[in-house]
């Protein structure tokens, strides 16, 4: 029988050293994501509307706790983008659970893009999850990693599966392909790197419109 354990119960060795994972440093992980995020093009409408979030992120980001982090900033960040279509939707805390090896990966993503309207069916993203940097509560990467080996799981074809983290005004974007995961360098969203962050949003939504229509 499965052994039952949280996404949050995992520290990135254990992840590595249990289910045979290679974290890859090189650029090449991100190639395709990031090459097609330096294609877009921001409308005027939301270079306007990501500097007047930037602005009210730099004026109460130290004053935030974690739920408010996600309400007044990375929700309204990932509105913009739009992540609900025909293809998928965007849900919050909703319970994902799957085998892998000899575990049932369980727990709730704070952000999850799934295939299905009323409830998550195949997951192709996680996230985990809005944190303050001066309040560490356990490892944010090894929370995602395990929701996206538990995402791996459960899709019916392998391709990549892809993830994030917020730590404050720092964005980690991660891919796991097969048993090789990379994790972003952080893009400061106090800084220029706002547009940059969005625009990585924007190319996802493409990029998982794609494997949604190969699904299909």
């Amino acid at each position: 029988m499965p052994t039952k354990r949280l996404f949050s119960d995992w520290t990135k060795e254990e992840l590595e050293e249990t289910f045979h994972l290679e974290r890859r440093f090189d650029e090449n992980v991100f190639a395709e994501w990031f090459g097609q995020s330096q294609q877009i093009e921001l409308k005027l409408f939301e270079r306007e509307m990501l500097t007047q979030l930037q602005d009210i992120l730099i004026t109460h980001a130290d004053a935030w706790n974690e739920a408010e982090l996600s309400e007044y900033f990375i929700g309204p960040m990932l509105s913009l983008v739009n992540f609900n279509t025909p293809h998928f939707s965007i849900f919050s805390e909703r319970s994902l659970t799957a085998i892998v090896g000899d575990y049932e990966l369980y727990g709730e993503p704070d952000a999850l893009i799934a295939t299905g309207r009323y409830s998550p069916h195949v997951p192709y993203f996680c996230l985990h999850e809005y944190k303050r940097d001066y309040e560490p509560k356990g490892d944010p990467a090894a929370q995602a990693l395990a929701a996206m080996l538990a995402a791996q799981a459960l899709n019916p074809r392998q391709h990549p599966i892809y993830g994030m983290y917020v730590v404050a005004e720092k964005w980690y974007f991660m891919v796991l392909d097969s048993h090789a995961y990379g994790i972003s360098l952080g893009h400061n969203a106090f800084k220029d790197e706002m547009f940059d962050i969005f625009k990585i949003l924007k190319a996802l939504k493409v990029i998982l419109i794609d494997i949604a229509k190969q699904d299909a």
